[in-house]
């Protein structure tokens, strides 16, 4: 079985790395179990640092990696936090630091202009070190407070007018479906496939 080192060592994020590639026969593991692996994030955009991630897991393994570098944009924030998104309250911020920030920033701002998206931007590099990209979003609103208690990071505050719900407050299943990873990991399958048909 073939080895799919996931560019991470959020446990919450390769949980929804190996549901999302339940359909792939591939042994999926995070940077957790390699020592002393560090992959600098210094890029200056989403896709930069999914390719960052990716190859630096890839060199340092020796197997195929895949990396994203997920974001929230909130259009009246200038599309902050951005890349910045999982230590938008600081370096050491946890993510109820980092909801209480974007809360804040958000503080009397109407619910019309609270218009956000996701945004995951998923490299994925071979062995050979064939490198491929891929992008998906999610749209929503960013809610006056959390409610949820699924999923990680944001969720909690992440609303979607469409199922009248927070995206901490939808079952990890349909979350799978219509997360921004989830298109990401969708557009990237049919590169997947290159892996497992390798010898």
């Amino acid at each position: 079985m073939k080895t799919l080192v996931i560019a991470t060592k959020n446990e919450g994020k390769l949980t929804e790395y190996k549901s999302l590639l339940r359909d792939f026969k591939l042994n999926i593991v995070s940077l957790r179990g390699f020592q002393d692996i560090r992959i600098s994030e210094t890029g200056k955009t989403f896709d930069e640092n999914a390719l960052l991630k990716a190859k630096g897991a890839a060199e340092a393994t020796g197997y195929a990696a895949m990396g994203d570098d997920s974001g929230l944009e909130v259009a009246v924030l200038g599309n902050r936090p951005g890349i910045y998104t999982a230590r938008y309250a600081g370096p050491q911020a946890s993510d109820s630091d980092n909801i209480r920030k974007l809360l804040k920033d958000l503080s009397g701002v109407p619910i019309e202009e609270r218009g956000a998206r996701f945004v995951c931007s998923l490299a994925l590099v071979l062995p050979d070190r064939r490198c491929y990209l891929e992008r998906g979003f999610l749209k929503g609103i960013i809610a006056f407070e959390p409610k949820g208690m699924n999923g990680f990071g944001y969720d909690p505050i992440f609303y979607l007018p469409e199922y009248k719900k927070t995206l901490a407050e939808i079952p990890e299943e349909q979350k799978n479906v219509i997360s921004h990873r989830a298109s990401a990991v969708s557009n990237i399958k049919k590169y997947l496939n290159l892996l497992i048909q390798e010898d």
